[in-house]
């Protein structure tokens, strides 16, 4: 089951917090479990070394064993802060969005996979996303909650992609959720509906180039898969393309870069999306209802074809 959704303002920012919060809210029966917001707004200020991470220390659901778990969530943050500043890292604010998830703005003039990994190896902490625009926050529960929880309506940005869950074959928990980051990347998030099932092939050939994977999740694998050609100095629409016929399987992605936003149907096209473009605006989603909870008006969309790509630019 499970719903994406995007959306792009090209030319202009808006609230995307709110409009992408509406827009998983009416997916919310497609998956109950968990929610998931990539939005891309100026949190890194786009230049130089200033970065925006969000990471968590504890689950959910580890919150209600008390004093112990606490102890341990402020012993993995203070170990979170003292690795960053070993690499040279330096916070320049830090909000606490839960008891355990937190929104650190931070400079860096690094390479970035290093620092990630010497974070990652905190055991029980778990960066979601790092980016000069990206912000990827996910939890249990329904857009509504979630984005109340953390305070994303009044998010302003250019684009913004999102997922509700319905667990099949892993534990409801924050890790399971999606979207997924491109580890270690910059600003590459994806949604997916489908199964690839060439998975653990394509796995270890992009673990053989080097890269790391934080689940077993097809999701992150077409992330990295993206990632990797783009770190390679190819083109998003060209990777995408090939994604297409490199990628077995039944699949319909949405994947976001800094400045685009881009979707892939496979060549049997059996997972839904619905598409509404304008000459200043682009929205899809899994149904129309969820477009049109951010168009109360009459408007025209379509379906994509089987094998399609686009991309659009912020």
């Amino acid at each position: 089951m499970c719903g994406i959704a995007g959306l792009i303002h090209r030319g202009n920012k808006s609230d995307i917090g709110a409009e992408l919060t509406a827009m998983l809210q009416a997916l919310k029966h497609r998956g109950p479990d968990s929610t998931g917001f990539a939005l891309y707004g100026d949190g890194g200020d786009g230049g130089g070394g200033r970065y925006v991470m969000r990471f968590k220390v504890a689950e959910q659901e580890d919150i209600s064993k008390g004093f112990h778990i606490h102890e341990q969530m402020r012993r993995r943050r203070e170990t979170v802060d003292a690795r960053m500043a070993e690499r040279g890292a330096a916070v320049v604010s830090a909000e606490q969005a839960t008891e355990y998830a937190f929104r650190y703005v931070f400079t860096y003039d690094g390479e970035m996979k290093p620092l990630a990994d010497y974070i990652e190896d905190i055991d029980g902490a778990e960066i979601l996303s790092i980016g000069r625009s990206l912000e990827l926050v996910k939890d249990l529960g329904d857009a509504g909650e979630i984005a109340g929880q953390y305070g994303l309506t009044g998010f302003t940005g250019t684009h913004a992609i999102g997922h509700t869950r319905m667990a099949t074959e892993s534990d409801v928990d924050i890790r399971s959720a999606h979207p997924y980051w491109a580890y270690p990347f910059n600003d590459i998030a994806l949604v997916h509906n489908g199964q690839l099932t060439n998975y653990w092939n394509s796995r270890r050939a992009l673990e053989r180039r080097g890269h790391r994977f934080m689940s077993n999740c097809d999701s992150e694998l077409i992330a990295v898969y993206l990632a990797d050609a783009l770190h390679r100095g190819g083109d998003l629409e060209e990777a995408m393309h090939r994604s297409v016929g490199e990628l077995d399987g039944v699949f319909t992605y949405v994947v976001a870069t800094g400045d685009k936003l881009g979707m892939a149907k496979d060549e049997m096209a059996a997972k839904p999306m619905v598409l509404y473009e304008s000459d200043d605006f682009v929205a899809l989603a899994s149904e129309e209802v969820a477009i049109r909870s951010i168009f109360p008006r009459e408007i025209e969309t379509s379906d994509p074809y089987e094998g399609e790509v686009r991309v659009w630019q912020s």
